[in-house]
């Protein structure tokens, strides 16, 4: 199986398995997600860190990834006093861009499957179903089945994207209804554990705050 940065595993989750379309999700909530991912990658590679005031770089070093390294000269040059909640608001504007990039990598590692295909016979659609034989989706949900369900020692990537995953509205694509009610309380305990997931939380909330103040949720 192919070795998944944190972006690839939330983009994975975010794609039906058979028919390869996005999952249905309210407002911006892919956008934080990825977004989020990006940094928590950047987190666990040693080149930002967070606390409750800012978000620094701490190793300009490329990580030898295009699309982190992108982020990471974006970061260095920005106001050093932004938080992780305004960084990830910021670079979800970017959101399809990043997904582009991301797809098309996966579908280079033989991981999805790229269809062009038509809705209504008339409008361009394109899908990214997984590729047959490929266990890399299953194998991201079984790991955080494991930490939520049966109680896993989880290591700090997990606890990461754990936390991603409830921020973003996530856990539904990972436990059905009756797993997510047991799991509740084990969920908030291992979101928790990372400023970055408690500033996607306070992004998400943000956004959907100005969303509602405009009058485009309903």
């Amino acid at each position: 199986m192919m070795v998944l940065t944190m972006p690839e595993e939330i983009l994975l989750l975010l794609l039906d398995d058979e028919t390869g379309k996005p999952v249905g999700l309210p407002g911006p909530a892919g956008d934080l997600a990825l977004a989020g991912a990006i940094l928590m990658e950047l987190a666990l590679a040693g080149r930002i860190d967070t606390d409750l005031d800012r978000l620094v770089v701490v190793q300009q070093r490329p990580t030898g990834d295009a699309l982190l390294d992108g982020v990471l000269a974006r970061l260095a040059t920005g106001a050093p006093e932004r938080t992780s909640r305004w960084w990830i608001q910021d670079l979800a504007k970017s959101g399809p861009e990043f997904r582009t990039a991301i797809l098309d990598r996966l579908v280079a590692a033989g991981v999805l499957r790229r269809i062009e295909d038509r809705f209504l016979w008339v409008f361009p659609e394109r899908r990214y179903p997984k590729a047959e034989g490929r266990a890399e989706t299953a194998e991201v949900r079984r790991r955080l089945r494991g930490v939520l369900l049966e109680d896993e020692i989880p290591d700090p990537r997990d606890a990461l994207l754990i936390g991603l995953a409830r921020a973003a509205g996530l856990v539904p694509l990972v436990l059905d209804e009756a797993e997510a009610a047991q799991a509740a309380a084990r969920v908030d305990q291992v979101a928790g554990l990372e400023e970055l997931s408690r500033s996607l939380s306070a992004a998400t909330r943000d956004v959907y705050a100005t969303l509602l103040r405009q009058g485009a949720v309903h």
